[in-house]
């Protein structure tokens, strides 16, 4: 029976592939009839069987779905046209997770994490082709390969592909990497250690087989049908051997809209499965905010000393219309200069040009340039200059044909002038209050499967000079679920010094909570160089006193920086006292933004963590035409896995969202969400409030 079925849906996707519409050869299809929708794992795909497309680029996709036998949360991010990520918790609801006096009685949880890269894009005779991993980082249970293409034809896509573990384990065909060496006909079952890593020795290794399948957009465009032949015989699952009457799985969807699906299946020929999808673009969602009308262009002049009220009325402007706050405004020779902290725009660009029409408009005689200079905590970081001529030209309206004026919003290193002929400034508050709303949590603990702290924090800075800030955050514990955490003690036989996993004890202590006070000074070195220094309590865990130094030249896609502490862990019970405790750590960190994906940001450190263990991390980020940036990074040190414990090593993800995508005013600060699997000792770095590569931002490179 598998082989009939499998013929007649080969001969059917070859049968398709006549009636593609026309395109020439080695030219991409426009946008296939049929649009991606998401499989039960998590990512495009068919039911249990991937297929070959993508997602369009920024797509971020919630995924659940239910059956009697497993559950399955995951969340899939299309980072790049051709690259789909999936992060997934699998609920195996037939087995317990552990020991009853540690884990209660939680089901066992599954963590993962999948891609798909695209090695060939449809065009009018060949398909689209992918290579795909499942589960590549957590413990093997469902880890797969597959090569898998997929082509259009009207309303149908058809999809063949081969699958090696999971997604193969019926083994209807012999694996063709057999022939080359008979290793490759067997596979370990099960990843080694305590999960979490990558095991690439299992990777196209043990039975293989055939998958397929169709997926069907019917003329009302919420219904769509699929139909897969799938490649697993499901005879070794977490949750028991599960009895499969057909190898055909159907399904339908309904498309709510723009934001979410409705999925319906019956899979093995026994088995119901529900879900829904959530869905959104990080690529196309804009700010709901109302931004001030830019300045209309009526120039007009002012005297060379400036008029006190028109200069009142443009340090105004500056600050509501262009977002710099704290303005100042001064002429020395023929040249004013403007300053600030732009608050408001992160399209940077957008602030300089309103500032320069600002000033445009009320222009002191004898001014032949401007220079506006973006600070950042009171100290300059980019100068912006442009010729006064140019920005007539530019503001008027270029003549058609004729040349776009030069000299305009020239990048320097900071320029102040030697010497101020005139100038106004509105003062600037020393003392400075901010609150914001605090969310720690972390997913798939063995003692429950998210784990919480709802906060609210409140910070109190005052600025001593333009170089000294003293200031503390402090955070009022809401509602927390920590009381969950067992881990309070490690295996008798590690000996990593506990620096994080006393988390139970410090959220529980009190309910106000004094997280940070501390003595900062952060200074420009010059020539692109800037060094912070600081002591008191750094951090929920660990006081102490440290330095970080920090090199990024202007308009440049790499900066390099190092930090070195020496800290005391704070004791858990009572947090304004020290244990016994302490540790020298620090790192030496690299930053690159790849001229070929300038929205990609890597990180690379390496040096010695708060446990005493010496490694590196990497961090890579992608930050969408929207403002968000979602990114992901691992540990590795020379902490073995079993004295790491559950998880093998430290890694997480993370999302920022600007606030204006939430606001309906402008402003360019940003909200935090962080996926942490679980919380263990090795490879933990201290958690500094200051970041010089964050405090530096408008110096880098500018697209």
């Amino acid at each position: 029976m598998k082989l009939t079925t499998l013929s007649s849906m080969i001969a059917l996707s070859l049968g398709g592939f006549s009636h593609v519409a026309s395109a020439d050869w080695g030219t991409p299809l426009y946008t296939p009839y049929v649009t991606p929708s998401q499989s039960d794992f998590g990512g495009v795909g068919l039911l249990q069987m991937p297929t070959a497309r993508m997602a369009p680029s920024g797509e971020f996709n919630v995924n659940y779905r239910d059956n009697d036998q497993y559950r399955f949360w995951s969340l899939t991010l299309q980072l790049m046209p051709w690259l789909e990520s999936t992060i997934r918790y699998t609920d195996v609801r037939t087995r317990r997770y552990g020991a009853e006096d540690f884990s209660g009685d939680q089901t066992y949880k599954d963590k993962a994490i999948d891609l798909k890269a695209r090695l060939w894009q449809e065009t009018r005779w060949t398909p689209d082709i992918s290579l795909g991993f499942r589960d590549i980082g957590g413990t093997g249970l469902f880890d797969s390969e597959y090569l898998v293409a997929t082509k259009a034809a009207g309303p149908f896509d058809f999809t063949l592909g081969m699958g090696w573990g999971y997604v193969g384990n019926s083994g209807n065909i012999t694996n063709p990497f057999c022939k080359a060496s008979e290793g490759f006909c067997q596979r370990e079952e099960g990843y080694s250690g305590s999960g979490g890593k990558v095991d690439a020795d299992r990777f196209f290794h043990g039975p293989a087989a055939l998958f397929g399948g169709v997926e069907y957009q019917t003329p009302w465009q919420p219904l769509r049908f699929k139909v897969e032949y799938d490649g697993n015989n499901y005879r070794d699952d977490r949750a028991g051997k599960l009895a499969q009457d057909s190898p055909i799985n159907v399904g339908m969807l309904y498309r709510l809209g723009d934001w979410g699906d409705l999925n319906l299946g019956y899979e093995r020929g026994n088995t119901m499965t529900f879900g829904f999808t959530l869905v959104t673009n990080f690529e196309a969602l804009r700010s709901p905010a109302q931004k001030p009308t830019r300045p209309v262009y009526a120039p007009a002049t002012q005297a060379a000393d400036f008029d006190p009220h028109t200069a009142d009325a443009q340090l105004n402007a500056l600050r509501d219309n262009a977002g710099l706050s704290s303005p100042s405004i001064q002429r020395a020779g023929d040249t004013v200069y403007v300053s600030g902290e732009q608050t408001d725009y992160r399209v940077r660009e957008e602030g300089i040009e309103r500032a320069n029409r600002i000033v445009m408009n009320n222009l002191p005689e004898g001014t032949r340039q401007i220079v506006v200079t973006e600070n950042s905590e009171r100290l300059p970081m980019i100068s912006h200059r442009s010729d006064v001529a140019s920005l007539d030209q530019a503001f008027s309206g270029v003549p058609l044909g004729a040349p776009e004026p030069g000299n305009i919003d020239i990048h320097q290193e900071p320029q102040q002038p030697s010497h101020m002929q005139a100038g106004y400034a509105e003062k600037q508050s020393s003392l400075s209050f901010d609150w914001s709303p605090i969310l720690n949590q972390s997913f798939g603990g063995p003692e429950s499967f998210y784990m919480y702290q709802f906060a609210l924090s409140g910070s109190v800075d005052y600025q001593l000079t333009d170089n000294w800030t003293i200031g503390g955050v402090a955070w009022l514990n809401v509602y927390n679920n920590y009381d969950k955490f067992n881990f309070t003690a490690p295996p008798p036989d590690s000996h990593i010094p506990q620096v994080r996993t006393h988390i139970r004890e410090y959220v529980d202590s009190s309910d106000l909570y004094l997280n940070n006070l501390q003595l900062t000074r952060i200074g420009a070195l010059g020539d692109g160089w800037y060094m912070q220094n600081y002591g008191g309590y750094l951090e929920m865990m660990f006081a102490g006193v440290g330095s970080e130094v920090l090199y990024r030249p202007l308009d440049q896609q790499w900066a390099v920086g190092a930090d070195l502490n020496w800290v005391k862990q704070r004791d858990w019970n009572d947090p304004m006292r020290m244990a016994d405790y302490s540790v020298t750590t620090g790192n030496v960190t690299g930053y690159w933004q790849p001229w070929f994906a300038d929205d990609f940001l890597l990180k690379v450190s390496v040096g010695r963590y708060l446990a005493g263990d010496k490694g590196g991390t990497l961090d890579i980020s992608r930050r969408f035409s929207s403002g968000i940036t979602a990114g992901a990074y691992a540990t590795l040190t020379n902490v073995s896995s079993h004295d790491y414990g559950e998880g093998s090593f430290t890694k997480g993800f993370y999302i920022s969202i600007p606030l204006d995508l939430l606001s309906t005013r402008p402003t360019n600060t940003e909200a935090g969400f962080n996926w942490v699997p679980l919380t263990r000792d090795g490879g933990q770095p201290l958690q500094k409030r200051y970041s010089l590569y964050g405090f530096t931002e408008a110096r880098g490179a500018q697209y």
